[in-house]
């Protein structure tokens, strides 16, 4: 520019222009060029953080259609993936002790891995390390991975102490059965064959002690069985928790966008998510032998949570400024919270839970199976990053 301009100034002198004149105008057009370009260093400053909004037109009428499909999609996915493993009553395929179903829970584990790893944690290293946060310490200190770490040892000692708290009543009753069956209390309660036994004594009172902790919660401790059982219920339900907590946030942050070529790839990624969360969790709710009535609310509170935090999002967008450092900052916090609940989750409570399963260790087959199995739902997980 500052050539051109030299130029055309000296096509209008004449032949006889004095030579310290055009070295005057040189110097000037030199001096003109230097502020243009320390002027424009601010500019190029801004260049790197986009917080103002756009100047593009966005299709709000067209994003919303979009949301309300999502809201559906996810709903119908998330039910029928919470219901599937329900079905093992009457498909025996699916049932729990099958090779199947541990191949569609390993499946599923890796989906929820996958989504842990490859959408939730970059998103939270990205809004965490956004140039917009200007103030603060977030560009000296990785806070994403930190809050990943605590909010994953958050949910081991949750899942410790419910085990150990389940683990302990359940001790409590059993001796309590056993003192009362010892003191000969259980005439009441026992039976026929139960109070007489080869020798014609009252026999049989540690036995029904036993008996007496079945019929009043459904589990048995004179093995290894009821420890296990306890251990099922408790992971469904921090399984269940978890998977809670980065629902509504990507259902928030699915409903407060306004742009169609982003919502678009996110319906199909969520559904894909959601379907396979769900037969992670109802597995998991199989495996716990809960009650009919505890089934549905868990599955049915399950399926509403990312078609809510759809609709809290859609709610929002009209103030809600993803650029803004207020949202950069609690998006990236509770996206790196779920992502490392998921990261425990899918690892402790699923892959290794079932990978050290006796029926798969004692079996070579079902061991590549299920790998196998895994490597493909990552796979596919993380190949949905590419368009969400």
């Amino acid at each position: 520019m500052c050539v051109v301009i030299s130029s055309l100034i000296c096509s209008q002198r004449s032949p006889a222009c004095l030579r310290l004149k055009h070295m005057a105008t040189d110097r000037k057009l030199a001096s003109l060029c230097l502020l243009l370009l320390f002027s424009s260093l601010p500019l190029l400053a801004v260049a790197d953080c986009e917080c103002e909004p756009g100047e593009e037109e966005q299709h709000k009428a067209g994003a919303l259609k979009l949301k309300i499909i999502a809201v559906f999609c996810i709903l119908v996915a998330s039910a029928a993936g919470s219901a599937i493993p329900s079905l093992g009553r009457k498909f025996p395929a699916l049932r729990p002790d099958t090779d199947l179903f541990f191949a569609v829970k390993a499946f599923a584990a890796g989906v929820i891995l996958a989504t842990s790893f490859v959408h939730i944690l970059p998103d939270a290293f990205e809004g965490l390390g956004s140039p917009c946060l200007v103030h603060g310490p977030w560009k000296k200190f990785p806070f994403a991975g930190m809050v990943a770490m605590l909010a994953a040892i958050a949910t081991l000692v949750v899942d410790t102490i419910a085990t150990g708290y389940f683990q302990r009543a359940a001790n409590a009753k059993k001796a309590s059965a056993a003192v009362v069956g010892v003191g000969g209390d259980v005439e009441a309660t026992t039976t026929t064959d139960d109070r007489h036994d080869a020798h014609g004594n009252g026999g049989h009172t540690h036995g029904h002690g036993v008996v007496s902790i079945i019929a009043a919660t459904g589990v048995s401790y004179d093995d290894d069985g009821g420890a296990q059982l306890i251990r099922h219920r408790v992971i469904s339900q921090v399984l269940e928790l978890g998977i809670i907590v980065h629902s509504v946030i990507i259902g928030m942050s699915l409903g407060a966008s306004e742009s169609a070529s982003t919502i678009r790839p996110l319906v199909i990624a969520l559904t894909f998510h959601q379907f396979f969360e769900g037969i992670g969790l109802g597995g998991c709710i199989v495996q716990a032998k809960l009650r009919l009535r505890s089934v549905l609310m868990m599955s049915l509170f399950f399926s509403l949570t990312t078609p809510v935090g759809v609709l809290i999002g859609i709610g929002i967008s009209s103030g809600y400024d993803e650029n803004s450092p207020r949202a950069l900052i609690v998006e990236g916090l509770l996206s790196a919270a779920a992502a490392g609940i998921l990261n425990y989750m899918a690892l402790v409570d699923l892959l290794a839970e079932d990978f050290m399963n006796p029926r798969v260790q004692n079996n070579g087959t079902l061991q590549v199976i299920v790998n196998i199995s895994l490597l493909a739902g990552t796979a596919l997980m993380s190949l949905l990053a590419i368009w969400a």
